[in-house]
Formats: structure tokens, C-alpha cells, sequence
């Protein structure tokens, strides 16, 4: 018999109860701060045509002979300077969501919800955790990116990592996708509520900064909506707060290469305010659910460092929502609104 190109399985029986299954996924992490662990999460990350939208038989060129030459031995320094006994603060605090999600669906809604955690980069794969969601009796499934604001970069890519999962699944189970969540009420809350109890614990600082991953301009050009949700998101939070357009400023991190990307720039903006005069300042960034390198180093410790010598005397990064009371009920709520109608979660809201 010739060999299937689809992934099925054997057993199914017509009295197994079918379940609802939630897949968490986030970017993804090298398994271990070094260059030789970094060069096949960088090839993998970075050769996402989503992410570099150059034409692919130059940009290859370059990414392997050159980037993947010299940019694991920088990003490993970066890495090591956050890792944790436990490992990667962006995998392990995902865990811990994934296990305070589980609870709490749990005790709202005893019964069949599966939550899963992928990474779109690196392990465990989406592919991986669909197919055993699979096994273990899912038929309905809700992807929800770890992204509040959608992007091609991003979220796109997710979706471009379940579809190719789904083509060779010979059952797929039903599919939802959360496209994104950056001006949800519950959400909009939880930042709101982390960053007040940041300041009562810390005090608060002259001015708040929020500042978001960047993305080259042109998407945004090209019709990619980040941009404009980046800013619904900033403006609900401030409303929330109660600054004003003196307080609160917005700012876009992460940039690499020569062509031009969101603006401002976050490295631009804090020594501008250092030298404005401003002496006290807090970043939040409330584009990662989660701390990783791009908030633990490049905002708490790359960033703190260009304020203070420009004359700021602190920069104080306040945590990502991580897996806080605030978040697990946001997010909480957000998955049974998606899921309603199907049978596993009939009378939630």
C-alpha cells in the first residue's frame, strides 16, 4: 500500500467523549544561552519569510552567510545574562501561565478543556503539541497567541504554523483562532491593575513609557494593523490610568537593520527624557504576556543603561503580566467568550 501524507489516528471510538483544547503559543527560545544553541533557533526565527519579508534567495544568502556567522555569539550574551536555574524566563514563566490557565478553566468549567503550550519557534512545536491535543481527545480547538496586538510577524506567523499543521492532520479538529486582543476591556484591566500595584510597592516615577516590539515601517505601509493597535492599546491603558499625553509616551524597541521602523525609537526616547531632565522613569511593555530577553535585558538593562548616561537617574521596568492573578483572569474570560457554543463550554460566557 502506498504511504499516507496524512497524520491520523487509530482507535477513535464513537463513545470517547470529544474535548475542547486551548493552545497557548509564544515566540520561542534557544534552549540553552549559548551560540551553538542559538544558531538553529536564529535560522529558523529569522528564515520565517513572515518575519523578513525580503525577496528569499537574497535574504537566505545573507542569513547564512553572515548573521548566523555572528549574531548567536551576541544574542547568547543577552541570553545569559537573564537565564534562570529554571531556564529561559520566557519558557518557563509560559509554563507557569499554561498551568495557572489550566486551573483556572478547571475550577470555572470542571471538565474536558485542554491547555497546551507551543512555541512558534524552537520546542515544543506547534505541529507537536497539536498533534498530541489530538491524542488525547481534542476536537475543537482555540489557538490563542500569546500577541495582544496582531502583526503578520507574529500572529500571522502562528497562523501560518497551524494551517501547516492542519494540512497534514487527516482529521483536524474544529478550529478558532484569537486574531488578537490588544483593546480587550478584561485585558486593558489587568495592565492597568499590575502597573498600580507596581506603584504602590515602588513608588511612581515622572513619567510612564510603554514600549512595544518594532516592526520595519513598510509593513505597516502595507496594510499590517500593529501600528494602529499599539496605539488603541496606549490609549485605553492611559485613559484607564488617568495621564495625560504629558505623562505617557509610546515608544517602539527592537530594531535591526538600516531601513526604517516604527518610530520612536525606544533607545532614542529615554535619552531624550534623560536629557529633557526627566530623573525617574518607568517602561512597561505591554506587547510581551510575558518576560524575555527583549524585556530583562534589552529594556531593564541595555535601555536603563542609555538614561542613566544620558543624565536620568533611574529607568525602572515594571514586569510583564506574566502569570499574575490579573493576566490568568483576563485571558480566562477571553477564552471561554471565544469558545462559546461549543459543547464543552456551554453556560460560561
Amino acid at each position: 500500500m502506498p504511504r499516507s501524507h496524512y497524520t491520523g489516528l487509530a482507535g477513535q471510538s464513537h463513545d470517547q467523549p470529544a474535548q475542547a483544547g486551548v493552545l497557548l503559543v509564544n515566540l520561542g527560545t534557544p534552549d540553552a544561552p549559548t551560540a551553538a544553541a542559538l544558531r538553529p533557533y536564529l535560522a529558523q526565527f529569522l528564515g520565517d519569510p513572515r518575519v523578513i519579508e525580503y525577496p528569499r534567495w537574497l535574504w537566505l544568502m545573507i542569513l547564512h552567510g553572515v548573521i548566523l556567522r555572528t549574531r548567536p555569539a551576541r544574542s547568547a550574551h543577552a541570553y545569559a545574562s537573564i537565564w534562570t536555574p529554571e531556564g529561559s524566563p520566557l519558557r518557563v514563566g509560559s509554563e507557569k501561565l499554561a498551568t495557572a490557565l489550566q486551573a483556572s478553566l478547571q475550577s470555572i468549567r470542571p471538565g474536558p478543556i485542554r491547555v497546551a503550550l507551543a512555541m512558534r519557534y524552537g520546542a515544543p512545536s506547534v505541529r507537536a503539541q497539536i498533534e498530541q491535543l489530538q491524542r488525547e481527545g481534542v476536537r475543537r480547538l482555540l489557538v490563542l497567541p500569546l500577541y495582544p496586538q496582531y502583526s503578520a510577524t507574529s500572529t500571522g506567523s502562528v497562523i501560518d504554523a497551524v494551517s501547516d499543521t492542519f494540512k497534514q492532520l487527516r482529521w483536524p479538529p474544529e478550529l478558532r483562532i484569537v486574531n488578537d486582543y490588544h483593546d480587550d476591556e478584561g485585558h486593558i484591566e489587568a495592565l492597568a491593575l499590575s502597573i498600580e500595584r507596581w506603584w504602590a510597592a515602588h513608588g511612581r516615577g515622572e513619567k510612564l513609557l510603554l514600549s512595544f516590539h518594532g516592526i520595519p515601517q513598510r509593513y505597516v505601509d502595507a496594510g499590517d494593523p500593529y501600528f494602529h493597535q499599539c496605539q488603541a492599546t496606549a490609549r485605553r491603558l492611559g485613559a484607564r490610568l488617568g495621564l495625560d499625553a504629558s505623562q505617557l509616551i509610546m515608544s517602539f524597541q527592537s530594531r535591526v537593520g538600516r531601513e526604517p521602523w516604527l518610530q520612536p525609537y525606544t533607545d532614542v526616547t529615554v535619552q531624550r527624557l534623560a536629557k529633557d531632565g526627566v530623573r525617574r522613569l518607568d517602561v512597561a511593555c505591554p506587547g510581551f504576556a510575558v518576560d524575555c530577553v527583549e524585556t530583562l535585558e534589552e529594556i531593564a538593562m541595555q535601555n536603563r543603561d542609555f538614561f542613566t548616561s544620558a543624565g536620568g537617574e533611574a529607568l525602572r521596568y515594571i514586569p510583564s503580566l506574566n502569570d499574575s492573578s490579573e493576566q490568568v483572569a483576563s485571558l480566562t474570560a477571553l477564552i471561554l467568550r471565544h469558545m462559546q457554543g461549543w459543547p464543552e463550554c456551554a453556560g460560561h460566557p
